[in-house]
């Protein structure tokens, strides 16, 4: 069967393909290889300018620019020739460092230093910077812009409804009323704090050798300082963090810590996903149609909120994902073991299924239209919720029992204005309270709640 968007296993490479097409050149396995010629090249060029190593003398203008462009303009093309060597290496690294080899060609200058390409390195070395850098360009080409994208709505969404009574539903029940901005600005907050959790994970890497200690660069070079040599490669050539103390393997608990975060971050967003599909199908909002859209394949009349549907599936798929590579990938046997290999080539598939969510969020935020006549609606209807200040203030004032009298007459009964106004109108209560309580509607009592929606800054 031949390979097409239609016969793809996922979905993330068939029916989403278009969706999560930003990930393509850092997740693929297109993304890894460049990645690993690029990190080749920068120790290379740092060996070159190491005075110590005066087997490799510093390389020209000319040199340098030659040699990063092998990583700069690693096309496809020069994929297929990687997995082409590696046909006889059975190993993708080397095929990486042969693939190096054969673009330097017969430079004289970079002929002279074709040795030293890989030189000391173990396949990990090669691998964990590389990853890292994967997940460097992911956070802050795509996720962190996509979850900026569903913030900003969202701060949006809560300035302009700030005001707009809502009837609360604690389990389920009418509650005290609060405003459709404040409830936003509830979830706008968890989840600033969330991505700011995700922007703050440090991403860590090393170039230690085989078993962390610089055995094989010591053994050709004890004079070196290779410890801050590395330290160099990693944050100042890479930009990432050296981690000093390590098996053969980066121990990836930086992985977990972000992976983690983002399993936070989409967590919320399922809360925030099943509360909009609550809101809709109460009616608080409607969802703006599309010609020739269609609900269902049999009731023309449906409008369905698909995208926050869709978005809580993937986040589900996603979390599964990055839960398990929270808690595999920092066990590693001994010094190393090799399961962690196939589970990393899947991070492009647990972020693409969150980056597919956000997509969905994104959708179906932009779909939303408050209706405010069914939110008046259901507040006219709740007038018992007014209970709560009326026993509140008899409290104040030392009248008996008031949450009991309150209680005996609302729990269970159908309330209407005039039966709670009639109620306030027979305390003894100081006129200025009881006038403020007999001219209180559910939409009016609201607390801060519009003041709070109003000044929530992302």
């Amino acid at each position: 069967m031949p390979q097409s968007a239609l016969t793809a296993l996922s979905p993330l490479d068939g029916r989403y393909a278009a969706k999560v097409e930003t990930l393509r050149p850092i997740f693929s396995e297109y993304g890894l290889m460049q990645r690993r010629v690029l990190v080749e090249v920068r120790w290379l060029t740092a060996l070159a300018e190491e005075k110590a190593i005066a087997e490799v003398a510093p390389f020209s203008a000319a040199a340098r620019a030659k040699l990063q462009s092998i990583a700069d303009a690693f096309a496809t093309i020069d994929g297929e020739r990687v997995k082409e060597i590696e046909r006889t290496t059975n190993h993708d690294v080397k095929a990486i460092e042969y693939f190096i080899k054969q673009r330097i060609g017969d430079d004289a200058e970079l002929a002279r230093a074709k040795e030293f390409v890989h030189f000391a390195c173990t396949s990990e070395d090669i691998n964990n910077t590389s990853h890292a850098l994967m997940l460097k360009a992911a956070r802050e080409q795509v996720v962190l812009p996509a979850i900026d994208g569903i913030l900003t709505r969202m701060q949006a969404m809560a300035h302009r409804f700030a005001a707009v009574p809502m009837l609360a539903r604690t389990h389920g029940q009418t509650a005290s009323p609060t405003t459709v901005g404040k409830e936003v600005a509830n979830v706008l907050a968890r989840l600033t704090h969330a991505r700011a959790r995700i922007a703050d994970v440090v991403l860590l890497a090393k170039m230690n050798g085989a078993v962390g200690n610089y055995n094989a660069h010591v053994s050709a070079y004890p004079a070196t300082d290779w410890e801050e040599f590395a330290r160099k490669v990693v944050e100042e050539r890479l930009g990432l963090k050296q981690n000093a103390y390590t098996i053969q393997i980066e121990p990836h608990d930086y992985m977990a810590e972000l992976f983690d975060a983002v399993v936070r971050l989409n967590t919320i967003l399922v809360d925030w996903a099943r509360d909009v599909w609550g809101y809709v199908s109460l009616g608080y909002f409607k969802q703006k149609t599309r010609p020739g859209e269609v609900g269902s394949s049999t009731m023309p009349h449906k409008v369905n909120p698909i995208d926050f549907e869709n978005a809580e599936g993937n986040l589900g798929l996603a979390n599964a994902l990055l839960t398990h590579m929270s808690q595999k990938l920092p066990v590693s046997r001994w010094q190393r073991d090799l399961t962690d290999s196939t589970v990393l080539r899947n991070m492009g598939v647990a972020i693409g299924y969150s980056v597919l969510a956000y997509d969905s969020l994104t959708r179906g935020l932009d779909k939303l239209e408050l209706n405010e006549a069914r939110l008046a609606e259901d507040l006219d209807g709740a007038w018992e919720v007014l209970a709560e200040p009326i026993q509140t203030v008899m409290r104040r004032h030392g009248l008996p029992d008031p949450y009991d009298q309150l209680k005996k007459f609302t729990r269970g009964q159908p309330m209407t204005r005039e039966l709670i106004q009639g109620f306030v109108a027979a305390l003894d209560l100081p006129q200025e309270d009881k006038a403020r309580l007999l001219a209180m509607t559910p939409g009016s009592y609201t607390g801060i709640g519009a003041q709070l929606a109003a000044k929530i800054k992302l």
